[in-house]
């Protein structure tokens, strides 16, 4: 089979852009090459030749050559207006930007059709773990039961140093930084916003449903406190900011990011550090298990690559769910168990429990572990409430006060 010849333009010269930039020099099988680079600084020193560099966008979204446009830039914003352009232009898009994605996805599908390119994206979600793909390839029918994991390197890696080595919260995130886990604005890591575009792209892939991030329950890791932390060592459990989607019916799924207490059973209790780790349920091969580095120069750029190599063949994604139209909505009609802690009673809207299993008090933190609407949480103020903690007990979800996959018992944990 003959390979396309593929001219790229490149938008961004960061860790990941030098990287991709290196291997394609070296990779002569790739049949790939870069044209033209536009960057912010031009007058920034460089490691490559001064000629390939430009910072007008259109030297690249115009030139006929070039028939890929890679991108790999922080702002949405401006990631939006390169990469519509370059569809609209019958360029192929390879994108690492996932908050592009989740908020503009089906407009974007719909530029791809319309102009006849492809728009690959593996990168925008976990690194160097396949999971786009595999949701696309091999679980490209109706079989699906869940997708649950860690989608992000950056929290997982401080949660596990302050487990490990008991650090405080800043001095983990700072460590995070110093190793390019977490930007110098951790925002996006820490209060779960990558996490949730990353479930809505996800969402995507494995049910065929379109949404935005905010109408996904989420929280990230800044409210967890270190009696938490405490109250997991006493346990032996991980705690481990996990994003969920489980079909809870016919047509119905449910999806939110939680802080959750992981015991030993799960698989995702020993990911560690910048390590990200996706367990796929099937209603016929159980559950598959995927794990490798989220976060990182190098976990990001394979991912690059491996979308680059799929062009050679002009791969695109079939969106098989919709396409067999499988129909799908979100559902907030689940019940959750949760542990909240807090430090003051006024806070905490104790009929919103559809049941209470225990409650802890003490002069310096108090807590409840207890039963919860998902709407209900996704309504409540206190949810949003910087000195609360809610921390999801086992994966899983409650539907008709029965557990389904794999959740686990309040009474067990509680003991």
């Amino acid at each position: 089979m003959s390979h396309k010849k593929l001219t790229i333009g490149l938008f961004g010269f960061g860790v990941v852009g030098e990287g991709i930039y290196r291997v394609l020099q070296d990779t002569q099988s790739l049949n790939a090459s870069i044209k033209k680079i536009c960057i912010k600084h031009i007058d920034k020193e460089r490691n490559a030749p001064a000629a390939l560099f430009t910072d007008n966008a259109d030297e690249l979204l115009n030139d006929e050559e070039i028939n890929v446009i890679v991108e790999l830039i922080d702002d949405a914003d401006a990631a939006y207006s390169i990469v519509t352009k370059a569809l609209r232009q019958h360029k192929s898009v390879v994108s690492a930007n996932k908050k592009l994605i989740a908020n503009h996805h089906q407009e974007l599908i719909s530029l791809r059709d319309e102009f006849g390119v492809s728009f690959l994206y593996e990168a925008a979600v976990c690194g160097s773990v396949p999971v786009i793909r595999n949701l696309e390839e091999y679980y490209d029918n109706d079989l699906l039961s869940s997708v649950s994991g860690i989608v992000n390197g950056s929290t997982n890696y401080i949660l596990t140093k302050m487990k490990e080595e008991q650090l405080p919260y800043e001095t983990a995130l700072k460590q995070a930084q110093e190793l390019g886990f977490a930007e110098s604005d951790p925002t996006l890591d820490v209060e779960g916003i990558d996490a949730v575009n990353k479930l809505t792209i996800i969402l995507k892939h494995a049910y065929g449903i379109n949404e935005i991030p905010e109408d996904i329950l989420y929280s990230g890791i800044t409210q967890i406190h270190e009696r938490d932390i405490q109250y997991a060592q006493e346990k032996g459990f991980n705690i481990k900011l996990i994003a969920q989607s489980i079909q809870v019916e016919a047509g119905k799924v449910a999806a939110f990011i939680l802080p959750t207490f992981v015991d030993q059973e799960n698989r995702l209790f020993s990911v560690r550090n910048e390590f990200n780790g996706v367990l796929i349920g099937s209603k016929l091969a159980d559950e598959q298990f995927l794990y490798g580095k989220g976060a990182g120069r190098y976990p990001t750029s394979s991912a690059v690559l491996s979308d680059i190599a799929a062009l050679r063949y002009d791969y695109k994604y079939e969106y098989k769910k919709t396409a067999l139209g499988i129909q799908n909505e979100l559902s907030n009609e689940v019940y959750l168990q949760v542990y909240v802690s807090f430090e003051s009673w006024d806070t905490i809207e104790k009929e919103h429990f559809v049941a209470i299993e225990q409650v802890f008090k003490s002069t310096a933190r108090n807590y409840i572990i207890g039963t919860v609407k998902l709407d209900t949480l996704h309504n409540a103020e206190w949810f949003y409430d910087k000195n609360v903690s809610v921390i999801a007990l086992g994966t899983g979800v409650i539907t008709d006060g029965e557990l389904v996959h794999n959740a686990a018992s309040v009474l067990e944990l509680a003991q």
